[in-house]
């Protein structure tokens, strides 16, 4: 690993003396550069940037420092993939040192590009949705999908239904929700420290999703706010179809599906992860196995790393 301070004279870190500054830590795996330079550029200046690249390839580490050191961001470089979480964690725990004073943490994947003054906006809505939930929150934007231009959602658990909620954009109505998407979740530095960050063994997919859980378990809240926008690439490509109102599916490769598959199987056990979820995840993997099985050109790698995620995932955990 080495570490890169943005290259231009002395650097100067913000200094946030009433302990409102925020970190920004954004992940990096063969990014598309034009993305990550307007994502960055989108972010708050006074915010302290911090860029984890997870061995991306040489050409394009250039790339990096050089939008790093445009839009002054400490940038750290890993010679592999540690995977998302670990790099989200990295990012964090370098942050801090760097500066102990900030109060919020914005997680941030490498295709995400806020609306302008979204990030702004969604600081500024924080304070508020901590006194209406009593409690320390993560609280996450509207994502938009950029291929399709429809909206993700917000999903909640009502009895035994886990649904999608689609709020207008206009509403000011913080939306209390079941779990966030990880990239645009801003919450207290502390709350991210407290709940030991992130599980790195999960590597990528359900990440957000068990953190999600995780949160609610220890009594904190996850709340939507419907007004404020980023725009969001989710999978390889996006698809979208009609099921009782358009929807986005997104294609994976199928090293992602082992991932996804490993991972739901490992939640299957977790004790504060909701039945609801479980029982949708199941359903939602079976017609994710069944839909590629059926339409997919490469439905045989596809399985096979499906079946062998469920294999991975039964098996027990250390």
């Amino acid at each position: 690993m080495s570490v890169r301070l943005p290259e231009f004279g002395d650097v100067k870190l913000p200094h946030h003396p009433d302990g409102t500054g925020l970190v920004t830590v954004t992940v990096t795996y063969n990014p598309d550069p034009e993305i990550l330079a307007r994502q960055q550029q989108l972010l708050p200046p006074v915010a302290l940037k911090v860029l984890v690249d997870n061995g991306s390839t040489p050409e394009l580490r250039e790339r990096i420092a050089g939008i790093a050191a445009r839009h002054g961001a400490v940038l750290v470089q890993n010679d592999v993939n540690v995977g998302l979480a670990a790099a989200l964690n990295q990012g964090a725990r370098h942050a801090r040192t760097l500066l102990p004073s900030s109060r919020f943490l914005l997680l941030l994947d490498q295709d995400s590009e806020p609306d302008d003054g979204a990030v702004e906006r969604l600081v500024a809505r924080y304070a508020e949705i901590e006194a209406l939930a009593g409690t320390a929150c993560c609280i996450g934007p509207r994502l938009i999908d950029v291929q399709t231009n429809l909206e993700h959602g917000f999903h909640q658990q009502q009895g035994w239904l886990w649904i999608r909620r689609y709020p207008a954009s206009t509403s000011r109505e913080p939306l209390a929700v079941a779990n966030l998407n990880g990239s645009g979740t801003l919450m207290p530095f502390f709350l991210f420290e407290a709940l030991g960050g992130l599980e790195e063994e999960l590597f990528i997919d359900h990440v957000d999703t068990e953190w999600a859980f995780r949160v609610r378990a220890a009594g904190h809240g996850l709340y939507a706010v419907p007004d404020v926008s980023f725009r969001h690439r989710m999978g390889e490509r996006s698809l979208r179809f009609w099921l009782f109102g358009w929807r986005v599916w997104p294609e994976r490769s199928p090293q992602r599906h082992y991932y996804l598959f490993r991972n739901t199987m490992r939640l299957m056990r977790r004790p504060y992860v909701p039945r609801v979820w479980k029982a949708w995840a199941l359903l939602k993997s079976a017609l994710t196995l069944l839909t590629h099985l059926v339409f997919d050109p490469a439905r045989a790698a596809q399985l096979r790393n499906m079946l062998a995620g469920v294999r991975d995932g039964l098996r027990r955990e250390n």
